[in-house]
């Protein structure tokens, strides 16, 4: 009897083997991230301890800060990531030169290319694509119901507030370096969200800040990236960017910075960003 079944219980002892190697495999795959956004979900995937290095805007979490940088989009080399032997490299679609892609493919590196969110259908989509690349479905399910819950407790906090501030979002890089963001940006998608009223429009992506400019839009509120106010010397080096004083939101005191990934990442915290948001535009 037993020889009779020894080529399906061989079959199966085989079958087990193959997988208990695989999954020892995925467990010790070493991942590059290119992208903050990517490397969030795979943090909430539960995946982020095979993340060996990733690039600068992959701020959260915290730990992420602590590994290997590959550097800042056309800066990214495909040396210093092949340097690093990764198994697995995620990046975001068009973050990296296509000729460093093209480089990474010849040596045979396994790239996957997601597309960056920028609406919170996008947060979904890509929180779904991550899942089933990682096998883990159930688990984007999750991260999705937690976004979608968010969403409630935004939609519950504006039904009880009735104003519509006027808001616009600086990019600043130093005080020489100053933009504001237009049409077709993430500022667009975030004070929709948070029912603010962008009063910069117009023109689309981003434009050099003028005083000028600046004075005629007259927000209620100037919303930064924490990471700009810190490169005008602080919340008191906004004087430095011509025509701010003449502007309400700088005379009452008006101005919101939020960390940048958390503000425009468009990833797992999505909701809870636009919520913040919303709170610090409502005395």
């Amino acid at each position: 009897m037993i020889v009779r079944f020894l080529p399906l219980i061989l079959l199966l002892c085989f079958a087990c083997g193959k997988a208990a190697t695989d999954t020892a495999e995925s467990r010790s795959r070493k991942i590059i991230t290119a992208g903050g956004t990517i490397t969030e979900v795979v943090d909430a995937l539960g995946f982020s301890e095979q993340i060996i290095a990733t690039d600068i805007t992959s701020t959260y979490p915290a730990s992420m800060k602590a590994l290997p940088s590959i550097g800042y989009r056309n800066q990214i080399k495909a040396e210093g990531i092949l340097a690093l032997s990764p198994d697995l490299v995620l990046i975001e679609e068009n973050y990296l030169n296509p000729d460093v892609v093209d480089q990474l493919k010849a040596a045979q590196v396994n790239i996957q290319v997601f597309q960056k969110p920028t609406t919170v259908e996008g947060t979904r989509t890509l929180v779904t694509e991550l899942a089933a690349f990682f096998e883990v479905p159930e688990k984007g399910v999750e991260i999705i119901e937690g976004i979608d819950a968010d969403l409630e407790a935004l939609d519950t906090y504006l039904k009880t507030q009735a104003s519509k501030p006027k808001a616009v979002f600086v990019m600043a890089r130093g005080p020489e370096t100053v933009f504001v963001a237009g049409d077709k940006t993430f500022a667009t998608e975030i004070f929709k969200m948070a029912d603010l009223e962008g009063t910069a429009t117009g023109f689309d992506e981003f434009a050099p800040l003028t005083p000028e400019s600046l004075v005629q839009m007259n927000p209620d509120y100037l919303v930064f990236f924490e990471s700009g106010v810190q490169s005008l010397g602080g919340k008191e080096g906004l004087v430095k960017i011509q025509g701010i004083d003449q502007t309400e939101a700088f005379k009452k005191d008006q101005i919101v910075a939020l960390d940048g990934q958390y503000l425009s990442g468009f990833g797992p915290r999505v909701g809870k960003a636009a919520l913040d948001l919303a709170k610090a535009t409502r005395p």
